[in-house]
């Protein structure tokens, strides 16, 4: 399986952002992580390209997936053909929101 590019805009210590890396070490991806809090480029990167202010968003070889959570993403993943599913558990929920939320 060919690897895909992706591109990965999250928040460092967000439940959803954690669950989306909890999946790309999951499947071995490699991944620009962008952090989105501390650096403002990205925040406004990341709202130009998904058209919207929410995150995580994670870019799939140029194909956003706004607003998502690590279980969206794994299924994105698998049904595109990019990864096989594994049962493996992760470390961390992957659909769980950031405390407070």
């Amino acid at each position: 399986m060919k690897k895909p590019k992706i591109i990965a805009w999250l928040k460092p210590e967000c439940g959803w952002s954690m669950g989306v890396r909890a999946i790309m070490r999951k499947y071995n991806l490699e991944y620009d992580d962008r952090d989105m809090i501390n650096n403002m480029a990205n925040y406004q990167e990341m709202v130009k390209k998904s058209g919207q202010p929410l995150s995580p968003c994670v870019e799939v070889n140029g194909i956003m997936l706004a607003d998502v959570s690590g279980d969206e993403v794994e299924e994105y993943l698998i049904e595109k053909g990019y990864v096989k599913r594994k049962e493996d558990s992760t470390e961390v929920p992957t659909n769980q929101a950031c405390q407070g939320h």
